[in-house]
């Protein structure tokens, strides 16, 4: 039995979207997680009663906890370098170098981008309740979701000569400019917070990382918009593993219905084979019984005149309709790629045994 080839192409597709399927799915089951947590871990007000709360709770710790509060330095404030009545707890400058290069394989210049200075700088600080209770914020820089705005942001732009642009297209390179942006946490903000609330032994409150490893967000938005950006992004994965997972079906239904088709083809290919067989077994018979007499027998000369132009060994022993053609036998037929004649390369509609008289 044949082997059933499968392309490169169908197995590339294949292992690409069950591939892709499993990654989706993974990030999809990783935030439907975060998202049950964030359903499940308690709001807290900050105020005295918090304190209570954490010293009759095992541990004075709460593993996921919400709270929310205003944003004031436990020292001094960080002034904007661009905006000097903006003061914040964290500050990020960011300045990128903007660039197209010529890609010779879409023959268009595309943008490419890379960071030519990072810094951030960070005071403590705390969230403060109705009370002027405080809850102090640990490791901000490792929390996830929305919590700097941008206070600036101007894009240096690069003025060329000639020189320049001619060097440029040589080169593949055009430098575009610079982006230069800083980004603040600043004081007064509102901000929510998610994560491990601990009480210290010196009575402090302080929220941290998780240690159960849950995520830890912080935001500027609130509470219920920050849970409906984790279901977007939960539906978003969930709709990619649906996708990629249909799109591997599909291809293993192309494939399966490509399957089917092959074994219709060598299963009529084999009724063909076993019907030429009895007609070329029935066709001398019939002859031998009405002339009384055996078949004619060919010799060698005719033998060789007769010979498939194909493998050149066997007998001619077939017709090709509906062109008529005698070209070879019945098993170079049928590993014809195509059922067309060799000789006028019309369609073959049927086959039919030659007896030689």
């Amino acid at each position: 039995m044949e082997a059933f080839p499968v392309t490169l192409t169908e197995a590339v597709c294949l292992g690409a979207s069950f591939a892709l399927s499993g990654v989706c799915y993974y990030f999809y089951r990783k935030s439907r997680s975060t998202l049950d947590k964030l359903d499940d871990a308690p709001h807290f007000t900050i105020d005295g009663k918090l304190q209570d709360i954490l010293k009759v709770t095992p541990g004075a710790c709460l593993q996921y906890a919400v709270v929310e509060g205003a944003v004031q330095p436990a020292g001094e404030p960080l002034t904007s370098h661009f905006q000097k009545e903006f003061v914040g707890v964290l500050q990020k400058f960011l300045l990128r170098e903007h660039r197209l290069v010529w890609n010779s394989l879409s023959r268009t210049w595309t943008d490419s981008e890379r960071v030519l200075h990072h810094r951030v700088n960070a005071v403590p600080f705390v969230l403060v309740g109705s009370n002027e209770t405080t809850v102090r914020v640990l490791c901000p820089l490792q929390a996830s979701g929305l919590y700097m705005e941008t206070t600036h942001e101007k894009f240096h732009q690069v003025n060329y000569g000639l020189g320049d642009i001619i060097g440029q297209y040589l080169s593949g390179e055009k430098l575009k400019g610079q982006l230069e942006t800083e980004e603040m946490l600043k004081v007064g903000t509102t901000l929510t917070g998610v994560g491990e609330l601990i009480l210290d032994v010196d009575g402090t409150l302080n929220l941290r990382p998780p240690s159960n490893g849950s995520q830890y967000f912080l935001s500027i938005t609130d509470f219920d918009t920050l849970l409906g950006e984790q279901q977007s992004a939960a539906l978003w994965w969930k709709a990619l593993a649906i996708g990629s997972a249909l799109a591997g079906a599909a291809v293993l239904v192309w494939v399966g219905r490509r399957y089917y088709c092959h074994l219709k083809v060598r299963w009529e290919r084999e009724q063909e084979r076993r019907e030429f067989e009895r007609l070329q077994a029935d066709g001398p018979r019939a002859r031998a019984s009405a002339t009384g007499g055996d078949p004619p027998q060919e010799g060698a000369e005719g033998l060789l005149e007769n010979t498939c132009v194909i493998c050149l060994s066997q007998p001619r022993n077939c017709i090709l309709l509906d062109c008529g053609h005698v070209c070879c036998c019945h098993s170079c037929f049928q590993a014809f790629p195509h059922r067309r004649c060799p000789i006028c390369r019309q369609s073959i509609s049927r086959v039919v045994p030659l007896y030689h008289v």
